[in-house]
């Protein structure tokens, strides 16, 4: 069974910076593997898709 991320945002770039939102965690620097094309917040498990690789994770 996937269990589907709680938030899912379409970036325009493959580095991205996450704080949870009106201050949820520490503010940290994700890289978005070219090659997969999302990553997920270590911190709120937020997912961040590039925008080229839109609906395919």
């Amino acid at each position: 069974m996937t269990i589907q991320a709680p938030e899912t945002k379409v970036v325009d770039s493959h580095r991205i910076a996450c704080d949870g939102g009106a201050g949820g965690h520490p503010r940290v620097w994700l890289q978005i593997p070219e090659d997969q094309g999302w990553v997920e917040c270590p911190y709120c498990d937020c997912r961040y898709v590039y925008e080229d690789h839109q609906g395919e994770s």
